[in-house]
């Protein structure tokens, strides 16, 4: 029998351990799951410097939106630790002035005590189009914003725009690499996750139908497959 991988899970901007509910049960055979803690900093190196600090020596790593770049990083300061890796529904490049713009009035609703209204300007980009109407996935995307707060929000927010370019590091991964995403991702949309496959030698692209951008909650028996697949590849 193979020995126990410990799977380290990122979860992406203003979303909780609740990202993954359902991709817990299917990956705790392969070995002990963890959720990170990305919420102390406002920095990429400074957030995944306090993961790794707390993850295990060695771990598959998988992270969706924001959860990718982190994981990404983490590939760039620690590669040795890093066994597996999965991206999911995220991008390798920088912020653009055109993302950062559309950020600004999430940002200014934070900052003036309405947080609790940006759950509802969020759930248009994060979800297929055919699930606008699914109020019980609104729910719980909306309970993940308040578990998540105003005040950590906005630091991922500034993790996020001052991001750098991962662009260079794609050649340099050689751990077995999932990246997956949805048909209708709109926020890291599917052209990304193909930039990053064709940049990561040897990696599989996982394009999940009828999805958008919270591939794990909309889709979970299609990504749980997936990551079971990758675990024992």
């Amino acid at each position: 029998m193979a020995k126990p991988l410990p799977v380290l899970l990122i979860p992406g901007l203003n979303c909780s351990a609740r990202l993954y509910a359902e991709q817990i049960p299917a990956l705790w055979r392969f070995g002990p799951v963890q959720v990170a803690d990305h919420t102390r900093a406002s920095s990429m190196d400074l957030i995944a410097a306090q993961i790794l600090a707390v993850a295990p020596p060695r771990f598959a790593l998988a992270g969706l939106s924001m959860g990718g770049y982190l994981a990404l990083t983490i590939v760039r300061l620690a590669p040795e630790r890093v066994q597996k890796l999965a991206l999911l529904d995220s991008s390798a490049r920088p912020e653009t002035s055109a993302q950062s713009e559309r950020r600004k009035p999430q940002i200014a609703l934070a900052e003036s005590g309405r947080f609790a209204e940006v759950p509802a300007l969020q759930f248009p980009w994060f979800v297929h189009r055919s699930r606008q109407g699914d109020e019980a996935l609104r729910a719980r995307v909306r309970r993940m914003a308040e578990e998540t707060g105003a005040e950590v929000f906005l630091r991922q927010q500034q993790a996020i725009m001052t991001r750098p370019d991962a662009r260079p590091l794609l050649p340099s991964i050689k751990c077995p690499t999932l990246v997956l995403v949805g048909d209708g991702d709109e926020l890291t949309p599917p052209a990304l996750s193909e930039e990053i496959a064709a940049g990561v030698a040897g990696s599989r692209l996982v394009v999940i139908p009828e999805c958008g951008h919270l591939s794990t909650m909309e889709q979970p028996d299609a990504v749980n497959s997936a990551l079971v697949e990758w675990m024992e590849g």
